[in-house]
């Protein structure tokens, strides 16, 4: 996911400071893709030969697993290119396939875990018209959906992704060269705004009304019951991995391409948010790891709609 910036105008004015980044991507991405291959996997093994018949959720968390471990398959080629200092050994073609490939998959995961979070939302919520959402062949429909916009959105990378010269290596871009840059960062803001914002800020909304209806006393019981008590901190833990794996990432992004867009940032500033972006990528990919843990926890303790 790097994007070097040896060809960038602002290189000649600013130099990044970002060698660090050659040790913690390689092992970060490493590490994820050793256990989110074997975790997904299992999950992908569960719900093909061992869960029968699917619900509308074993559905969604399936397409989740799906598209987790199609992130991790992007992973081994991104740690080698960064453990050789930014030399992309490959194609051009393979090149635009990774980069489409990974972010495909970001964000199908994204759009899954939302769609978890609303169906459990209208069971929790709106229970007298949860059975109108329950059809499988809704999920299924919602599923299908999901997979065709972001490809179909994803699929520009396929122009923008190139590779260059940057002395003997092969850079492999993560956004485009400077000619495109510009209009790279209108079709990022369409991304952030379609695929991340409306996602997120409609699943911290569904989980929060749904703590609302879980803690508001029912005529039955003037207490939280302990069932409820753990459905809320599920709902909790999954709203903090959400915001701690995706929010840092997409911030720091946003800003990475702002300032390099403007270029009037003080040199301290860019190196500031660029080695804060690189940071923060491997947050977006230990969720890969955890979804396979986190939801089959909430899918054991699933909340049903008369515990509200």
């Amino acid at each position: 996911m790097d994007d070097s910036s040896e060809n960038d105008n602002l290189t000649y004015r600013c130099i990044f400071e970002e060698d660090f980044k050659y040790i913690l991507l390689p092992v970060a991405y490493g590490i994820v893709f050793v256990f989110g291959f074997i975790l997904n996997v299992i999950a992908l093994y569960i719900f093909i030969f061992r869960i029968r018949p699917w619900k509308v959720v074993n559905i969604f968390m399936f397409n989740l697993a799906l598209s987790d471990f199609l992130y991790v398959l992007s992973l081994p080629l991104l740690a080698y290119y960064y453990s050789k200092a930014n030399d992309w050994p490959f194609s051009e073609v393979l090149c635009k396939i990774v980069r489409f490939l990974f972010y495909t998959s970001l964000y199908c995961s994204i759009l899954f875990l939302l769609c978890i979070s609303i169906y459990r939302f209208l069971a929790v919520c709106y229970p007298l018209h949860f059975p109108l959402w329950g059809p499988i062949r809704y999920a299924r429909i919602a599923s299908v959906c999901i997979w065709v916009v972001v490809i179909v959105m994803q699929s520009p990378t396929f122009y923008f992704v190139s590779t260059s010269m940057s002395g003997s290596s092969t850079v492999c871009h993560d956004t485009s060269n400077v000619d495109l840059f510009d209009q790279f960062v209108a079709y990022s803001t369409v991304n952030l705004v379609l695929l991340f914002c409306l996602p997120f800020t409609t699943l911290i909304v569904c989980n929060c009304y749904m703590i609302y209806v879980l803690v508001k006393p029912t005529a039955s019981s003037t207490q939280t019951s302990r069932s409820k008590r753990k459905s809320i901190k599920m709902i909790i833990t999954v709203m903090l991995v959400f915001i701690i794996c995706f929010l840092p990432f997409h911030v720091t992004r946003t800003l990475y391409y702002y300032y390099r867009k403007v270029d009037l940032a003080p040199c301290y500033i860019l190196n500031m948010v660029n080695a804060a972006y690189k940071s923060t990528r491997p947050l977006a990919s230990v969720n890969s790891c955890i979804d396979p843990i986190l939801y089959f926890m909430v899918w054991r303790f699933r909340l049903r709609p008369s515990s509200s």
